[in-house]
């Protein structure tokens, strides 16, 4: 039986066990966390959490990016899906990794990945409704329906990317606040971060920017977009409030400091990136630039300087 990519499998209570069983297997033997996995599937973790609790049904493509990442036959985990329940069969064994191993080489961390990090170039450089899928296949060397498998819709390909780059801008931010010797060190760094100087960053925000336009018509990138500003606000906010206890910082409302700095980082990246695609091919007037990278991390400490620093920090 055939099932569509973004179907859900629809299965007996017995054999959707199997499915879940699985999928663990296959969790356990790439040695990561449950969360890990989710990251390098891009899946919600809280969607993998209900799915291997049972409360959710994998879709199919879900099942095909498991299988892609644990190197094993998508076969292997939709069939069981079709096999009855009870049988009393012993478990077979994982089959053998396959998908880092196969001649021609892999793309680098999988298809989906590939696919997903293709699909945000191709965002960051025509805008999420100038890409078509044969774009995104032509970019990986493969075919539409290979596409399709992994990713059933347009709407799954845009969640996806968008999550990717959540994912990756956590991580750096975890990684250079690590770094820095106290609060306020910690937010000079996420400032850095968040100042779109390279070509990196210039393109999560132009990520970015189609997630504000397309958040207002979708309610699935709508409560992506609340997750992602909750979290970053929330870092924000504790890198203020450690501030607050170093005495680097002022006794300030953390929550709504923090609402105040990422509002304008948002504000001022907007105006580098427009200024940006202004002076692209064209040769503005000498003081007709808009706002560079340079004058937006200078407003940003600027702000903090005058806002929360105290006296001689």
């Amino acid at each position: 039986m055939e099932h569509e990519p973004g179907s859900r499998v629809a299965v007996s209570a017995g054999a959707g066990e199997d499915v879940a069983e699985r999928v663990r297997r296959v969790i356990r033997e790439t040695g990561c966390s449950q969360r890990e996995f989710a990251r390098r599937i891009v899946m919600d973790p809280s969607k993998l959490s209900r799915s291997l609790s049972g409360s959710r049904r994998f879709t199919v493509a879900e099942l095909a990016r498991i299988a892609d990442e644990g190197g094993v036959d998508a076969a292997w985990l939709l069939g069981s899906a079709a096999a009855s329940a009870g049988t009393g069969a012993a478990w077979p064994e994982v089959p053998a990794a396959r998908a880092r191993t196969r001649s021609g080489g892999t793309p680098e961390g999988g298809r989906p990945l590939q696919i997903v990090r293709e699909t945000v170039r191709l965002i960051a450089e025509r805008g999420f409704h100038s890409v078509r899928v044969t774009d995104i296949a032509e970019a990986c060397a493969t075919s539409t329906a290979a596409i399709h498998y992994h990713f059933p819709g347009r709407a799954e390909l845009l969640e996806a990317a968008v999550r990717w780059c959540m994912d990756e801008d956590t991580a750096r931010r975890a990684a250079r606040t690590a770094e820095a010797a106290d609060a306020a060190g910690e937010l000079r760094q996420l400032i850095e971060l968040q100042t779109p100087r390279t070509e990196q960053q210039r393109v999560q925000w132009r990520v970015w920017l189609d997630l504000w336009a397309e958040a207002a018509r979708s309610t699935a990138i709508g409560r992506l977009h609340v997750e992602y500003y909750r979290q970053w606000r929330t870092t924000v906010a504790d890198v203020i409030r450690r501030g607050i206890a170093q005495g680097v910082f002022r006794d300030v409302d953390p929550e709504f400091s923090a609402l105040h700095l990422t509002a304008l980082i948002d504000g001022l990246a907007a105006q580098v990136l427009a200024a940006a695609g202004a002076d692209s091919g064209t040769t503005q007037a000498a003081g007709a630039q808009g706002t560079d990278a340079e004058e937006m991390r200078a407003a940003l400490l600027a702000h903090v300087e005058a806002l929360l620093a105290v006296d001689g920090e």
